[in-house]
């Protein structure tokens, strides 16, 4: 006997297959990009786009927040993503060495995840004290431009994108640190000879 399914059950299959081919495909573009090298993000020297995305603690964060106050590091980041494992953790070391409640710059880790258990495990394992925020639908990463994880930048005080890297290799906190303002940060002696200036 031939079991038929449903109109409804079929359109639903449909969606699920079209979605599951699209999610492969973006996560193998991100993954090969990766793999293929640092590239210059397409929007470094330009303003930065805002974004309003929630973060782990449940607040919502914009960039707007940060506007004309402090100086901004943006990291897009997914918990399946090999180099982001030692990436969060570098920015972990520099913002535990630099920052203070008065410090002039904040780390944003936008993880672009689709399961926010996903992201909130990755963040306690890797002990990220720096604000996570939700990018899901990826709609903050679209508005970056960016095609390949990790990608950071260093957003200055008006909006204006300073700094940006796609990838991560040992050391590069101290290439974030210098655009933070932020003289001698030696990581690897655990970032604790650090003086503010340019």
């Amino acid at each position: 006997m031939k079991t038929q399914l449903s109109a409804g059950a079929a359109l639903a299959v449909a969606a699920l297959v079209v979605f599951t081919v699209w999610i492969d495909r973006r996560a193998k573009t991100l993954e090969e990009t990766m793999i293929g090298g640092a590239r210059k993000p397409a929007l470094s020297g330009k303003t930065a786009p805002d974004f309003l995305l929630p973060a782990l603690d449940g607040h919502t964060v914009s960039m707007a927040d940060y506007r004309g106050k402090k100086k901004l590091v943006v990291a897009f980041w997914a918990s399946w993503c090999g180099p982001c494992r030692s990436e969060m953790p570098a920015l972990g070391r520099l913002y535990a060495a630099a920052h203070k409640p008065d410090s002039d710059f904040e780390v944003l880790a936008i993880s672009v995840d689709d399961d926010r258990a996903a992201a909130a495990g990755f963040a306690e394992q890797m002990k990220i004290s720096y604000p996570v925020l939700l990018d899901a639908g990826m709609k903050a990463s679209d508005a970056f431009q960016v095609e390949s994880i990790p990608t950071s930048f260093v957003i200055d005080p008006s909006g204006k994108i300073t700094y940006a890297k796609v990838g991560y290799a040992p050391g590069e906190e101290m290439i974030v640190a210098q655009q933070l303002g932020i003289r001698d940060y030696m990581p690897f002696r655990g970032g604790m000879n650090v003086r503010r200036g340019n």
